[in-house]
């Protein structure tokens, strides 16, 4: 007996790479459903690789009722109206959105970090998934904590143009073409011109001049990981299609070599590493677009700090930033409380 599983803004980046997710993972499923807004009713997505062609359901008029778990890629408003109602009917939602990240009594929950927090899931029967940037960070940072625990974080974000959806991708293509042709190059989506560039700047501006997305990762990594952390961010947006990219300095209150580093992440849950010390011995999101590791690369010793570690973090951030995330949790919810597949 499997999972009646709907996906919410099933034709979206996030909500397509879901359907691909679960069939990859051969989640139990005995019924699934593509949910996306009104303008998309009737639109065609596929299940995966599967050749099951499934037809949209208009939000708006979706019986949550009898459905076990919701996959929720269709921003915060849309979660914000329709996940407390699928909530209520006893689905359990799981959202991508920022919106109940921080709402204490909803649990913000990385599989490979802190499992245990997934019993909290019926307080509001919501889960939340983290934001793409965090959820690769954590999962490197929480087999080193556990072994020299980390005082702080110095992390400069490379994200990649996906994070922005469809017409993030949409407007690199664009402006790339334009350059090379000689046409005006036309800045929507983002502040600057993308191509070619990179964006200092994700999400709104806020009081202290740090941007929301740099906000995110701070509360997040202390929410998921340890509240004693302290970080701090610069995220930055460049023209790449798929994969975020972090050089992360991590500061430790006892010693950590880099060659203990190395063997740590090693075994850890969800990492890869490959770090050889010659040309090309790294990871690039080239490389890790459309895998499901988190990559680490370049680990070593900061000599400026006590005890410090330089290292450097690539994901796919449609997967482990969202989608791989949100299947993983609910596999967690199936294993852990559910318990049907």
């Amino acid at each position: 007996m499997g999972y009646r599983v709907a996906v919410v803004g099933a034709t979206g980046n996030v909500g397509r790479e879901m359907m691909q997710v679960l069939a990859e993972r051969e989640f139990p499923v005995d019924e699934i459903a593509a949910v996306a807004s009104s303008r998309s009713h009737g639109t065609e997505v596929e299940y995966g690789d599967t050749g099951k062609m499934l037809k949209c359901k208009n939000i708006e008029h979706f019986d949550w009722a009898g459905w076990d778990i919701a996959l929720f890629a269709a921003g915060s408003g849309p979660a914000k109206e329709y996940a407390p109602k699928a909530a209520a009917a006893g689905c359990v939602v799981i959202d991508n959105s920022s919106l109940y990240r921080m709402d204490p009594d909803v649990p913000l929950i990385v599989p490979e970090v802190n499992p245990e927090a997934i019993h909290g899931y019926s307080k509001r029967n919501i889960i939340a998934n983290p934001n793409c940037s965090t959820a690769q960070l954590v999962v490197a940072l929480k087999p080193l904590h556990d072994v020299a625990r980390i005082k702080r974080v110095v992390v400069a974000t490379y994200q990649s143009v996906s994070g922005a959806g469809k017409e993030g991708m949409d407007e690199l293509f664009q402006q790339s073409r334009a350059i090379f042709v000689g046409d005006p190059v036309e800045s929507v989506k983002f502040t600057k011109q993308i191509a070619f560039n990179v964006i200092p700047h994700i999400d709104s501006f806020l009081d202290d001049g740090s941007t929301k997305e740099e906000w995110k990762m701070v509360v997040e990594t202390k929410k998921i990981l340890d509240p004693k952390i302290k970080l701090t961010a610069t995220c930055v947006r460049v023209p790449v299609f798929v994969g975020h990219s972090e050089s992360v300095n991590i500061e430790f209150e006892r010693e950590m070599t880099a060659e203990q580093a190395q063997d740590i992440l090693r075994e850890a849950p969800g990492i890869m590493l490959i770090d050889k010390r010659e040309d090309g011995g790294y990871v690039t999101p080239v490389e890790a677009a459309g895998d499901s590791a988190t990559y680490i690369s370049r680990v070593r010793e900061d000599p400026t700090v006590e005890f410090g570690i330089n290292l450097w973090c690539v994901s796919d951030n449609l997967r482990k930033g969202a989608a791989l995330n949100a299947v993983q949790i609910a596999e967690l919810l199936g294993r852990e409380c559910l318990k049907k597949g």
